[in-house]
């Protein structure tokens, strides 16, 4: 048993009738108040009667009564306010920091409630459910599904928020920045996203125009640029162009060994992604406005539709000649970035703006986009829950990731339902 197994039966109202303290006074709960996730007591905003005084304030829940001085409450004047100590073992009467004494009651509840929550505990699966999710009606997956989509972007708008205020609310470079980190798919995000830090968007944006010039000084900040390569006419374009420009903007070299390419598909090497985003950058002026000027997923979709200069598609590195292949920026890739970049800033945007219709347009777009493909999906497929879009793809991943790992079944619906049968 836990602390937070108490507290999910005391919110949920699951407890049995609670009619007097510990010390023999009448009790009423009225309103058992509102969780709260930060520090301080439990619950906020409780109101109880004791004999024929009402009380409003705060609810602080332990397992022994002894959890109190334990936590070091009798010294914290943060939980002065606390009008009920709700236990499950009474053992010690217990006293805020001016020395006044606490009323204190017992919480009593059902077995099955702790039995359920146990077994659920105690599973060796992946997921803890798994053997018993078919029990769970329709609705209550359908609904729940729905929920954790919006949390995830949710959760997602918080790290661009985050950034916006650190770019002071430039919604272009937020964005450039952003669509750097996801072009490194994973094992080169971090250095692409310094990259883009390194070289501000309005940088580029002077040379839009001129795709060598754009290709030099991404190339030549990443640390691609700084050996002598005399057989290579192309990288020597480049390594002038950048001298010029590197003296010019003052741009700082990352060292080159930062760039992962070991266990990379050629086509997902940085240079590859490199010269795409310097395509891309090429091809498009403010690529934010055009994307929330637009208002169906496929033009979006065209935006991205980047290749590169006709050097890469007969090389993937420097001085390495190879097979000719056109490196267009995949269907695959684009919806990754369209899941997990365009559609939280078009989200977040609407937040920000206070624009519900660019919120609702979000959610729509992950609807129009196909279902992701990984291990965490094919295993709920498994499990017989499907996914019909990124929509449902993206909430059963927060799902995984932010309940089952974390084992968090006391807030997830789909564990309340079990916990809750009596069978």
């Amino acid at each position: 048993m836990t602390e937070d197994f108490l507290q999910y039966i005391w919110r949920y109202n699951l407890f049995e009738e609670i009619n007097s303290t510990t010390n023999g006074n009448n009790l009423e709960i009225i309103s058992v108040g509102q969780l709260n996730t930060d520090s301080g007591p439990d619950f906020f905003n409780a109101k109880i009667k004791i004999d024929d005084t009402i009380w409003v304030g705060n609810i602080e829940i332990h397992i022994n009564s002894s959890d109190w001085k334990k936590h070091n409450h009798h010294n914290d004047e943060a939980y002065n306010n606390v009008i009920l100590h709700i236990v499950k073992h009474f053992d010690t009467e217990i006293y805020d920091s001016n020395g006044r004494k606490i009323p204190t009651a017992i919480l009593s509840y059902a077995n099955h409630f702790e039995d359920n929550y146990k077994k659920l505990l105690s599973s060796k699966h992946k997921i803890k459910c798994e053997n018993r999710i078919s029990e769970i009606d329709r609705f209550t997956i359908s609904s729940w599904i729905s929920s954790l989509a919006i949390e995830r972007l949710s959760r997602k708008s918080a790290s661009i928020i985050e950034k916006l205020k650190q770019n002071k609310h430039n919604w272009e470079e937020t964005f450039y920045q952003s669509i750097f980190r996801y072009f490194g798919m994973g094992t080169n995000s971090e250095p692409f996203e310094m990259l883009a830090r390194l070289v501000p968007l309005k940088i580029l944006a002077k040379h839009k125009n001129n795709l060598l010039s754009i290709e030099a000084i991404l190339f030549g900040t990443a640390g691609f640029l700084s050996k002598n390569k005399p057989n290579d006419t192309y990288y020597n374009l480049l390594k002038r162009e950048y001298a010029v420009m590197k003296a010019k903007f003052n741009l700082q070299e990352m060292d080159k060994s930062m760039w992962k390419f070991m266990r990379l598909r050629p086509v997902n090497f940085p240079t590859v992604r490199i010269a795409q985003t310097a395509m891309l950058i090429h091809n498009s002026t403010s690529l934010f406005s055009k994307i929330i000027e637009s208002d169906n997923i496929d033009q979006i979709k065209k935006l991205f539709s980047a290749n590169t200069s006709e050097y890469w598609e007969i090389h993937y590195n420097f001085n390495k000649e190879s097979s000719k292949k056109i490196k267009k920026i995949g269907n695959t890739t684009i919806n990754i970035i369209l899941i997990n970049v365009v559609i939280p800033f078009i989200f977040v945007y609407g937040k920000e703006k206070n624009l519900p219709e660019f919120t609702d347009k979000a959610l729509n777009f992950l609807e129009e986009i196909k279902a992701e493909s990984n291990t965490i999906i094919k295993y709920w497929t498994s499990l017989k829950i499907d996914s019909k879009s990124a929509f449902d793809s993206q909430a059963l991943i927060e799902l995984h990731n932010e309940y089952c790992l974390k084992n968090k079944c006391l807030n997830c619906r789909i564990g309340n339902k079990l916990i809750n049968k009596n069978e």
